[in-house]
């Protein structure tokens, strides 16, 4: 990072078998430092629909940053705890930045520790977000710590953006992502990891919902069965040509996860309901899926059919750009002695986003297993070498290089708009 004393003026540090070696030995030193500061944070149970538990998760990330030389600031929320961005203060203008991405809330409930309880065991730490994703957050804290600590000057000033509501689609954030992406030479997302080997996340699928609603007219089913247009038959056609939509082959799902409608057995159904979650590979599959399915036409006579919602999270995907931030990973895990493979994401994450503006690479948090499931871990011995890689990648030369106005382009992007 860039250090006061240097006033973000020395050379990037180059990286070099030497500068690995220091980096994983540094990490590898502060593991027990790292580990205390991940219990803390789970023990601060931060679900997506409690902005005061969310608050003091990012007031323990802050304290840390502050230590670091970072210049922290709070961007309120209106229905969440709203987000964290700092980057290093003094730090040289004349410097592209690089984002750090991650987020603060959990999927579990306030008091979920009670019957899931913070427990080692056998090397694997398990808990209430504890790998998805405060694993990742952790991680982060101890790469900036080595650097600062090493005296390493990465080529691209990090900046860290922790935001509060990525679990529930990232709706008050989301406008923040994609201005810092816009203006960032690369990102890294500590997202977890894909698998107990720790592959990247090279891909991601994007995300999308959508609601039907269907109209129809209520008769009686046994005097005038003919006289109603029944919205649940209506809504069978539609859940039918959906479910067509699926091809598992070019990793495209649709699936209707929730249906309703109907008033009692003997009504013809007057109005139906449902949910649709989509995944889809690539942006051209997400236009064509949107366009499909919002054109539905209803087939049942007197029945009318509203569809609403779109792909929310992009997808993720392999561009030339990222392909390069990849390699670069690879490198660096050569010079660590790690192996590191990569994959594809079924599910969708803040990177989606950033990968439309800039390179990103995801999967840079916990290894371990269990994102959102009661036998959630991280493996606390993975945390010091993935985040020996997360500095090493920080030092990688950017490529392409950013215009020197990139500082000033993202102290805009957090201003008040």
């Amino acid at each position: 990072m860039v250090h006061p004393h240097t006033n973000g003026l020395t050379s990037p540090t180059p990286l070099t078998p030497p500068v690995a070696e220091a980096v994983r030995a540094r990490c590898e030193a502060r593991a027990g430092w790292a580990q205390a500061l991940l219990r803390r944070l789970v023990e601060i149970e931060s679900p997506s629909t409690e902005p005061q538990r969310q608050l003091a998760c990012l007031d323990v990330l802050a304290t840390e940053l502050d230590r670091l030389g970072f210049a922290c600031r709070h961007l309120l929320g209106r229905t969440t705890g709203g987000q964290l961005y700092a980057r290093p203060a003094p730090r040289s203008k004349a410097q592209p930045v690089q984002l750090l991405l991650g987020h603060a809330d959990t999927v579990w409930p306030a008091g979920t520790l009670q019957s899931m309880p913070l427990v080692e065991r056998e090397g694997r730490l398990h808990g209430p977000g504890v790998f998805d994703m405060k694993g990742g957050l952790t991680q982060m804290l101890l790469a900036l710590d080595t650097l600062d600590a090493l005296g390493l000057d990465p080529p691209a000033t990090p900046v860290v953006f922790v935001n509060t509501d990525e679990e529930i689609g990232s709706f008050e954030s989301m406008h923040w992502v994609e201005r810092l992406a816009r203006c960032a030479a690369r990102t890294f997302v500590v997202e977890p990891a894909l698998g107990l080997d720790g592959r990247l996340k090279t891909a991601r699928k994007g995300v999308g919902k959508f609601r039907v609603v269907v109209q129809g007219r209520a008769s009686h089913a046994g005097l005038d069965p003919e006289g109603g247009a029944s919205a649940i038959l209506e809504l069978s056609h539609v859940i039918q040509a959906l479910h067509a939509l699926n091809d598992p082959a070019r990793g495209i799902s649709v699936n209707v996860g929730m249906i309703e409608g109907g008033q009692r057995p003997n009504v013809v159904a007057p109005e139906s309901r449902a949910v649709v979650d989509v995944r889809v590979p690539t942006v051209e599959d997400a236009r064509a899926i949107e366009d499909h399915i919002l054109g539905l036409q209803a087939i049942t006579p007197g029945a009318l059919l509203s569809i609403t919602g779109r792909v929310g999270r992009p997808p993720l995907e392999r561009t030339p750009r990222n392909r390069r931030l990849w390699h670069q990973a690879k490198e660096a895990a050569a010079l660590l002695g790690i192996p590191l493979d990569e994959g594809m994401a079924g599910g969708g994450s803040d990177g989606n986003t950033t990968s439309l503006y800039t390179a990103t690479l995801d999967g840079l948090g916990a290894v371990g297993d269990g994102a959102h499931a009661i036998h959630e871990f991280a493996f606390l011995d993975r945390i010091p070498e993935r985040a020996a890689l997360l500095a090493l990648l920080l030092l990688a030369p950017v490529d392409p290089p950013e215009p020197v106005s990139a500082v000033s382009v993202e102290d805009a992007a957090i201003s008040p708009s």
